[in-house]
């Protein structure tokens, strides 16, 4: 099928292609539960080269950069206790890490984790990471744009592949929390 956003050639159903995702994403379509039929998470096979953003519009359509979202891990600390969150926000936008993420999560301080940890605790590949099958505990918060978009285009959990999904969708991933102002210009 063609796919509803971007130059993708080809777009099937991620419960027809599980064995393209990491084991958590995989178990996250395998058991998906909302108002979206797990069937409409849409999986387009891509070049991991291309991966990074800049890259990534130049090979598949400049007006991707509009529908598509990054997923950054972040650490919010206080009081010696470390919380490990998810930020999804519009790709042309950045992450208010030291606003609305410190204010959120109630920390003291906000960072970027680590490159091993962000890999480690979520089970998937850098520059991969997506909000479909991150651990139930975490907070993932969720910019307002980002779930008024028809389609938003994510990763797959691995640098090769992305997955295409309902905007309203991202507001019912566990832990979800819609935040409005969350990504800024």
């Amino acid at each position: 099928m063609r796919a509803p956003i971007g130059d993708f050639d080809n777009a099937v159903p991620a419960p027809d292609r599980l064995d393209e995702l990491t084991r958590p994403v995989a178990d996250a379509v395998r058991h998906w539960r909302g108002s979206v039929p797990a069937e409409r998470i849409l999986y387009v096979d891509t070049e991991p080269e291309w991966a990074d953003t800049a890259v990534f519009v130049e090979h598949y359509g400049r007006d991707i950069l509009e529908q598509s979202a990054n997923c950054v891990v972040v650490a919010g600390k206080r009081a010696g206790e470390t919380t490990l969150a998810a930020c999804v926000v519009l790709s042309h936008t950045r992450a208010d890490v030291n606003g609305v993420v410190r204010r959120h999560l109630g920390a003291r301080k906000v960072s970027f984790a680590s490159m091993d940890t962000a890999t480690g605790e979520s089970g998937m590949e850098y520059g991969g990471i997506t909000p479909v099958g991150l651990p139930e505990s975490w907070p993932v918060l969720v910019d307002a744009a980002v779930v008024d978009l028809p389609y938003v285009l994510v990763g797959s959990g691995r640098r090769r592949g992305k997955l295409l999904v309902p905007g309203k969708a991202f507001a019912e991933l566990p832990g979800a929390v819609v935040l409005e102002g969350l990504g800024v210009a």
